[in-house]
């Protein structure tokens, strides 16, 4: 009894599969995307308090996951402030959130 031939289609489903499964491995080993820079000066205000573009730095951070402690250390941020980011991130919706424009 002959063989049957593969299903193409099926074959290239398991392409796809391999192919998003390897572009995931690469992301997680190869340097992270930088979007935005945590010690650009603009992220604070002449009087130290963080602007606009430093609150988003701060969400964004929080969306890759980051803790409050790296965030608060990045920023040149005490804890506290870090934290009331962090809730002020929540609020806003977290991950889900609408993203400000920076730069």
């Amino acid at each position: 009894m002959p063989a049957t031939p593969p299903d193409p289609k099926l074959i290239l489903e398991l392409i796809d599969r391999l192919q998003a499964d390897l572009d995931r491995l690469k992301s997680m080993v190869g340097p992270p995307k930088v979007e935005f820079d945590p010690s650009d000066p603009r992220n604070k205000t002449a009087d130290g308090k963080l602007s606009p573009e430093g609150v988003e730095c701060c969400y964004r951070m929080f969306d890759e996951g980051q803790s409050r402690y790296s965030v608060a250390r990045a920023m040149k941020i005490s804890f506290a402030a870090a934290t009331h980011r962090l809730n002020a991130w929540r609020k806003a919706g977290a991950e889900k959130r609408a993203r400000a424009l920076m730069g």
